[in-house]
């Protein structure tokens, strides 16, 4: 929150300073997704792999 008024360009000379401001706040949504969405679900569907391939190949999983 505190680089918002940077990305939104307020005070003396702020529309030089608007793009870092835009960097700053865009990556910090990025990697807030990344992080909190993205990741488990790219986790959630190796799970799945790998319980197919284990069925696949006769091994068994452990009771959850």
């Amino acid at each position: 929150m505190g680089s918002m008024p940077i990305a939104v360009g307020f005070g003396a000379g702020g529309e030089s300073r608007q793009p870092l401001g835009l960097a700053v706040v865009g990556g910090l949504v990025f990697s807030q997704l990344m992080t909190l969405y993205i990741t488990p679900v790219v986790y959630y569907y190796m799970d799945k792999v790998q319980g197919m391939f284990g069925r696949a190949f006769g091994r068994r999983q452990k009771a959850k």
